[in-house]
């Protein structure tokens, strides 16, 4: 029997404010491998997708198909310090607590790699609310958003009908459509409400406090 409906939330955008860790480490990435980092300008539209999919779209700007060596310099350096450059938006406590308090289970989907989504979630305190963490594997697999909800949806046996995805970029609300769920949009983080209305999101939101209304 399929368990009550969960509460996927996405991490980059939506929980946290990663920015700053992120940015620092396509820009030293791309110094790395011998680019000038100013010439990519800003890199706000890298942070969300699949982090190889952001790599080779950033080299591609220079003519450079390493993409495997971009990600694992990227990787070295986002371990080591980038992690660190996060913070919690406004409101997200509060809410985790609210959807907590309903008994609505809370699971973070991320296509941030699941070792490294584990370790933010922990830096940033937000384990009490969120025990269940899925993110990419080491070696590549689940880094499309879609295959990685049909893992969680199998592995934990949420109800469909009533599981939410819960992101701010194209790529939550794409992954929730192919696997017939709902979806929330934010506007707190990098995707925008054009983005988020193209891909389809069920709702928009402008606030934290708003999700709690519309994931009964």
């Amino acid at each position: 029997m399929a368990s009550a409906g969960a509460v996927l939330l996405d991490l980059d955008g939506t929980l946290s404010d990663s920015r700053p860790g992120i940015a620092a480490c396509f820009l030293y990435m791309l110094a790395e491998l011998g680019h000038d980092p100013a010439a990519v300008g800003d890199v706000t539209w890298a942070v969300g997708p699949p982090i190889a999919v952001s790599i080779q779209t950033l080299l591609a700007k220079y003519g450079d198909d390493r993409v495997d060596l971009g990600v694992t310099t990227y990787r070295a350096r986002y371990s080591k310090t980038g992690l660190y450059g996060c913070s919690v938006y406004p409101g997200i406590m509060e809410m985790l607590a609210a959807l907590s308090l309903a008994s609505r289970p809370l699971c973070v989907a991320t296509s941030k790699r699941r070792d490294f989504a584990e370790r933010v979630v922990d830096y940033l305190k937000l384990r009490p609310y969120l025990p269940k963490i899925y993110g990419a594997l080491p070696g590549g697999g689940l880094d499309i958003k879609a295959d990685l909800l049909a893992g969680i949806l199998r592995a934990e046996g949420y109800d469909r009908t009533t599981t939410v995805m819960v992101g701010d970029r194209l790529h939550d609300i794409e992954a929730a459509k192919a696997n017939n769920l709902r979806s929330i949009g934010v506007l707190w983080g990098y995707g925008g409400q054009a983005e988020l209305q193209k891909a389809g999101a069920d709702v928009i939101v402008v606030r934290p406090a708003e999700v709690l209304i519309h994931v009964a």
